[in-house]
C-alpha cells in the first residue's frame, strides 16, 4: 500500500529542491496549484499520465517518483581520483562529486561530464614557477565562450579555481606531484592533462 503522505513530503522536497513554487510546478503541468497542494499533503498522488511530465519538471527519473522514497547511496570513502564534475548550463554553476549522485540545478538534472584529452582548440600551457604551477589557456574569454573551471588532483589534494569571462586565460596554482588537471569550456565540456 503506498503511503501517500511520504509521498507527498517526497514531492515537496523535490519541488523545493529544484525552487519552485507549487504554482510553477502546476503551470508547468497544465493543471492547478490546488493539485499539486494536495499531492504534497497526502491527499491524492498524480495519476500514470503526470508522472513523465512530473518526473520531467523535477529533473529526476520517473522510478524515483513512483518510489517509496529517495534512495540513499551506500556510504563510500570518497576517492579524489573518481571525481565526477557537474555544470548547469543554465546558470554556470560548477560541482563536483566523489560519489554517485543525483544533481539537480535550476530545475535541471545535471549528468557527470566526461573528460576528452585536450585538443588543439583547447591548449593549456603549464609552467612552474617555484612551487607554483601556472597555466595559460590559448581560449577566448568572451561571456558566451570561455573556460569556467580549473581542478587540479593530486593523490590527496584538489585545489579548483573558478575563472570568469572577460578576465585573463591563465591561473597560478599550487603544485601537486603526479597530478590532473581538468578545466571546463562552457561550449566544449571538460578536458584534462596529466602533469609531471
Amino acid at each position: 500500500m503506498m503511503d501517500l503522505s511520504k509521498k507527498g513530503k517526497m514531492l515537496r522536497e523535490m519541488r523545493k529542491a529544484c525552487g519552485l513554487t507549487q504554482k510553477q510546478v502546476a503551470d508547468r503541468l497544465g493543471i492547478t496549484a490546488k493539485t499539486v497542494s494536495k499531492w504534497e499533503t497526502g491527499r491524492g498522488f498524480p495519476d500514470v499520465s503526470s508522472i513523465s511530465s512530473l518526473a520531467a519538471v523535477f529533473g529526476v527519473s520517473e522510478r524515483m517518483i513512483l518510489t517509496e522514497d529517495i534512495t540513499k547511496n551506500k556510504v563510500q570513502a570518497g576517492n579524489i581520483r573518481r571525481t565526477k564534475f557537474y555544470l548547469c548550463q543554465s546558470c554556470g554553476s560548477n560541482l563536483e562529486v566523489m560519489g554517485e549522485s543525483e544533481i539537480i540545478c535550476c530545475g535541471n538534472r545535471l549528468r557527470p561530464l566526461s573528460a576528452k584529452k585536450a585538443d588543439s582548440s583547447h591548449v593549456a600551457t603549464l609552467s612552474e614557477l617555484e612551487d607554483e604551477l601556472y597555466i595559460e589557456f590559448s581560449h577566448d574569454m568572451t561571456k558566451e565562450h570561455y573556460i569556467s573551471f580549473v581542478t587540479y588532483i593530486g593523490f590527496d589534494k584538489k585545489i579548483t579555481a573558478k575563472l570568469y569571462p572577460e578576465q585573463d586565460a591563465a591561473i597560478r596554482l599550487p603544485k601537486i606531484p603526479r597530478g590532473k588537471l581538468y578545466f571546463c569550456c562552457t561550449q566544449h565540456g571538460l578536458f584534462e592533462i596529466t602533469t609531471g
